[in-house]
């Protein structure tokens, strides 16, 4: 079936606003607000439909979470964690750096990565120094954690919450599903494997073990009340957040409930919080340019689903999965890889979750593709940092932290066996757990 006229230049200008994502000349979010305009005018969506097909759900979430996690990231307590790690290591740099690496990919499946990014690498950083580590190969490997574990869990990252817009995800299908383990548990047993080949690849010999200076780093949580109210919110709001199917209430009204509450009780508390940041802190510390962009980002895909072109590539793609289910997920999850690592993952992720949902109309089970795409879209995301913002956040930071530029011949001699890695391992995992049963 042949494209119409208005099809052909939704398409152009979805694939040009992806394109200018990726090149970086002009800004993200202008670029992605910019082509959701250009859609509106041309008539592939009116203004109304534009607002209506964005998750505003998803978007609940994300201002919710990223509103508890600034108030976390302040408590002290993630500078308490790290040095915990440097004692759990017993000063070895190349085991400490995989404590970190562990740490920060536990702490992202409930925070947003760039935001753990910026919680870890300044705490982490004065371990560096004492034990002598390169602060590149450390900050990289904290930002490839982050970007990781994200899609463990519902809350960490967009993808996860686009799975649950798109096909209804809840929190504990994350951890088990159809009678086999989803997410949380394949992508840890990944995530650990990925870190020893990591160690051995690279960390094993690195630094000098920690003496007199490493021991004189201590970080205390100034105020512990402050810190447990921090802490406790999120995890009551989390805990609420997995009983959502009981609550009967959306995601992103439990979690801006929960950051609401959490808000009124430092509010009111004022001065009893000596370290407590206030609202307005909170706010402006937020990243609204991240929230635009993927608000527009959820406009440009619906103007693909409104288009019906989704639905075509649905119908391209299902004699592949027809003939043989397991070929076609490994050439879905394989192709995945190297795209996500020069085009920004979650545009591409968003796209397929949606065609994937086209093919389940058809008959092709999807469940199984929505993890390969999921999984595939954000492990391969760690090659550049085109592929994922989180990325260049911890670059800028290393490069800073060293006062020079870091090569992509240095950068990818990193990213390139740790995406290459934790890509194998899960493909095998997916395959086995997944795909293969529903291939019979």
């Amino acid at each position: 079936m042949a494209l119409t006229a208005l099809q052909w230049m939704t398409l152009v200008v979805f694939f040009v606003t992806i394109a200018a994502v990726v090149v970086n000349k002009l800004d993200a979010t202008v670029a992605a607000l910019l082509g959701v305009v250009v859609m509106i005018w041309m008539g592939t969506m009116t203004e109304v439909e534009a607002a209506n097909l964005v998750d505003w759900n998803v978007m609940a979430i994300l201002v919710g979470i990223w509103i508890m996690a600034g108030y976390f990231g302040r408590s002290g307590v993630p500078s308490w964690l790290s040095v915990q790690s440097l004692k759990l290591s017993g000063g070895k740099p190349g085991l400490l750096v995989m404590v970190l690496s562990m740490l920060t990919g536990l702490l992202s499946m409930f925070i947003d990565n760039v935001v753990c990014i910026l919680m870890m690498a300044p705490v982490a950083l004065p371990l560096a120094r004492a034990l002598k580590i390169p602060a590149t190969p450390l900050v990289l490997m904290i930002g490839f954690s982050a970007n990781f574990m994200g899609t463990a869990m519902l809350l960490g990252d967009l993808p996860p919450q686009m799975l649950h817009s798109v096909a209804g995800a809840e929190f504990f299908d994350f951890i088990w599903q159809h009678g086999r383990p989803s997410s949380f548990p394949i992508l840890l047993f990944s995530f650990t494997l990925t870190l020893v080949f990591m160690y051995y690849y690279g960390f094993r010999k690195i630094g000098m073990p920690a003496g007199d200076g490493a021991a004189e780093i201590k970080s205390d949580i100034k105020d512990p009340t402050f810190a447990f109210i921090a802490v406790g919110m999120f995890l009551l709001t989390v805990f609420a957040m997995a009983m959502r199917e009981y609550l009967g209430v959306k995601l992103g009204f439990i979690a801006l409930t929960g950051a609401v509450i959490l808000v009124l009780i430092v509010e009111i508390m004022g001065e009893k919080l000596k370290d407590a940041p206030s609202f307005e802190h909170i706010v402006q510390d937020l990243d609204w340019r991240a929230v635009f962009f993927y608000i527009a980002l959820f406009a440009l895909v619906g103007g693909l689903e409104k288009t019906h072109i989704l639905d075509m590539l649905a119908n391209w793609m299902k004699p592949i999965f027809v003939q043989n289910y397991a070929l076609g997920a490994t050439l879905l999850y394989w192709i995945t890889i190297p795209i996500v690592g020069i085009v920004e993952h979650d545009a591409y992720i968003l796209t397929f979750l949606n065609t994937i949902k086209e093919l389940g109309t058809q008959g092709i089970p999807p469940w199984p593709l929505y993890w390969v795409v999921l999984w595939a879209g954000t492990l391969g995301s760690n090659l550049t940092v085109a592929g994922a913002p989180a990325l260049y956040v911890a670059l800028r930071i290393a490069e800073k932290e060293e006062d020079r530029k870091v090569s992509l011949r240095e950068f990818l001699s990193w990213s390139l066996a740790f995406c290459l890695v934790s890509s194998f391992i899960t493909y095998v995992l997916a395959m086995l757990i997944w795909v293969l049963p529903y291939a019979k």
